[in-house]
């Protein structure tokens, strides 16, 4: 936590933080994979911690083979340690096979590229306010008639565009991981050459009681009594609120499915008064339309996390570094472990 301090020396760190950082690392020691789950770091030799980086498993389908790739986590060192740096990305790259990063700090990337990870493409960051009063830096002399005005007026604009989405799918709240959720992802992955594997035991692991995310709400979209797509919602606890869209899956092609989960998940964070929303995503069949998400009030954010893969057979390495046969979202990746 010390090394944490020295490295984000403007993120000062609450005994609430620390605990929360630890309940991220007690809740991945209980992943199925928890027996291929490394971690590292540099020491000096007064003992000091000045380097660290994990290594997250998960199972991933490629050309409708399991395979597990691990993702680089919580990667960091003291400026003046910059070579021990790359000997941790380096012990990472010998010690696992296969890997999927999905990272947004630049000089990450550039690491991980020279020990041989390809990028695969950046995600889609999209952003869209909701509560101009939760502004961090609203000036006192601004009274707050005005972005309450502002408010009532976005609130004018969202019942436009979200009324515009049609279609008989329904959408209501589900209360568990059941197996029409081991049923939606095998009908996905049967058409998506990549993408990690969630069925309904991974989902309920990843979102469910016990991890960093929770409690968060599950959206499932049904079309004829069948699941046909889902969306995972999260308000974080501490202001300014936010509503993070963790993840959004819809059967490959049915773009109206996405856009209804999208336009509910929308409606869900409306009203938890959240300030914005954030939501990244990797363009696929199986995702909201782009063009979608700008319509329902989104607005491109900057700096989006870059996807890079690395396998050890070059037949699923050929396959993965496409982006056209990707499924992925920011839930999928580390950095959204430590998002409460």
């Amino acid at each position: 936590m010390r090394l944490r301090t020295l490295t984000y020396p403007r993120h000062h760190l609450e005994p609430s933080d620390i605990e929360r950082d630890f309940s991220v690392w007690r809740w991945l020691e209980t992943h199925p994979l928890a027996n291929q789950f490394h971690r590292w770091v540099v020491a000096t030799e007064e003992q000091e911690i000045v380097g660290h980086l994990a290594a997250t498993p998960q199972f991933y389908r490629i050309n409708g083979q399991r395979v597990v790739a691990h993702t680089p986590a919580d990667y960091m060192a003291l400026p003046r340690y910059g070579f021990q740096a790359l000997s941790l990305m380096r012990t990472f790259f010998r010690t696992c096979d296969n890997c999927v990063a999905c990272d947004q700090e630049q000089k990450a990337v550039r690491i991980e590229k020279r020990m041989g990870a390809e990028e695969v493409g950046t995600l889609r960051y999209a952003a869209k306010l909701l509560d101009l009063t939760q502004l961090p830096k609203l000036p006192k002399s601004v009274p707050m008639s005005i972005p309450s005005l502002f408010n009532r007026g976005l609130r004018v604009i969202d019942r436009a565009l979200l009324g515009s989405f049609g279609g008989d799918v329904e959408v209501n709240v589900v209360e568990e991981f059941n197996e029409s959720f081991d049923k939606l992802f095998e009908n996905i992955a049967s058409n998506v050459p990549c993408l990690p594997e969630k069925d309904a035991a991974f989902l309920r692991w990843r979102y469910g009681p016990g991890s960093p995310q929770a409690p968060v709400t599950v959206l499932g979209a049904r079309s004829e009594e069948s699941l046909v797509g889902y969306a995972v919602l999260q308000v974080t606890s501490r202001p300014p609120i936010y509503g993070y869209l963790l993840d959004l899956m819809a059967l490959p092609g049915r773009n109206d499915v996405a856009g209804v989960l999208l336009r509910d998940s929308v409606k869900h964070f409306v009203e938890a008064e959240v300030y914005g929303i954030r939501y990244q995503f990797l363009e696929s069949p199986t995702a909201p339309l782009t063009k979608d998400v700008w319509r329902l009030g989104f607005f491109p954010e900057r700096n989006p996390n870059t996807l890079l893969i690395k396998f050890a057979e070059s037949n699923l390495h050929e396959t993965a570094r496409d982006p056209r046969k990707w499924v992925y979202s920011a839930g999928d990746g580390e950095a959204s472990f430590w998002v409460m």
